[in-house]
């Protein structure tokens, strides 16, 4: 399978419905970006509950709501209310590198202690409807934390545990650490899904090549990179062989951002924020690409785009 993965601000419901629109085969299923229990509360989770109603997702494909958070009474609430409205699996959090969310024990700044992790499966894990996944990093401050992680991760009936083979204090760059992923992998009782710098169909060979027992590959940056990406993956040419497919996408998505009910200023700086990090896979020129992002109007956004497609 194919997983999109969680990116807070990027994929959320409406860049899963424009991308599911146009490319329904691509993507298995979505981790839904965290639903944030903040301050021992629900108030933040609810801000952006709607990104995971039911009803609002038809059209979608399948989403896995994620939960951040430390607090076992809170996050039971939250999932069995999810699993209320028909979630039957939720996603723990244990891998966000942002450092004030780390710096609360949060995300991955839970990794370096083993005794809190296991105190939370403890209270939540007899009192959850729904069953549990784990998204997670092989630490905060040294991918070592990992190996005391596992063996109490063993003890619990995960649905999956996902792993992005950096630490916490990493963020995104540097390499990721395929040693130390190869040799924990088999220490771990649960199924594991890979995330972490699948960006070309050269990535994903390479690393499903080094570990043939995975199955299952969550994308990220890579599919907003190159929405084509998974398409290429499956070996599903239906899209692929359509240079313009990619700009349609966009377009689709433009659409939708301009149908939000925010001021022009942020439509347009949400435009801009996809279209940068998509341009780089497209067939177009430099010129083109200038002529997109810098419309000063969602109007005029939609006009270049189309003049780019009429010329593929």
């Amino acid at each position: 399978m194919l997983i999109l993965a969680p990116m807070q601000g990027l994929t959320e419901l409406l860049f899963r419905k424009a991308y599911y629109k146009c490319f329904p085969n691509a993507l298995d299923y979505a981790i839904s970006p965290f639903l944030s229990l903040t301050h021992g509360n629900l108030s933040e989770a609810w801000k952006k509950i709607d990104d995971v109603i039911p009803q609002a997702n038809l059209g979608s494909m399948p989403v896995i709501p994620q939960i951040l958070g430390k607090e076992p009474a809170e996050f039971v609430d939250l999932a069995n209310r999810l699993y209320d409205i028909g979630y039957k699996e939720i996603n723990w959090n244990i891998g966000c590198p942002m450092r004030k969310i780390t710096a609360k024990h949060r995300g991955s700044g839970i990794l370096p202690y083993p005794d809190e992790v296991k105190a939370i499966l403890d209270t939540i894990i007899p009192q959850l409807r729904p069953s549990l996944s784990v998204k997670m990093r092989l630490g905060l401050y040294n991918a070592d934390e990992i190996f005391k992680l596992i063996p109490i991760l063993n003890d619990y009936p995960l649905n999956n545990i996902t792993i992005h083979p950096r630490t916490g204090r990493q963020q995104y760059s540097g390499q990721v650490d395929l040693n130390t992923f190869e040799e924990v992998l088999p220490l771990i009782h649960h199924k594991v899904i890979y995330n972490g710098d699948i960006c070309t169909l050269g990535d994903y060979h390479r690393i499903h090549q080094r570990f043939p027992d995975i199955e299952d590959f969550m994308i990220g940056r890579g599919v907003l990179f190159d929405p084509l990406l998974p398409l290429k993956i499956k070996s599903d040419s239906t899209n692929v062989d359509d240079p313009s497919a990619p700009m349609k996408f966009i377009l689709t998505l433009l659409d939708a951002i301009n149908q939000l009910p925010i001021p022009e200023v942020s439509k347009m700086r949400k435009t801009k924020e996809y279209w940068c990090l998509q341009r780089r896979s497209l067939p177009i020129t430099e010129h083109q690409s200038l002529t997109v992002l810098h419309a000063q109007t969602p109007e005029d956004t939609r006009t270049e785009l189309l003049k780019i497609i009429h010329n593929l």
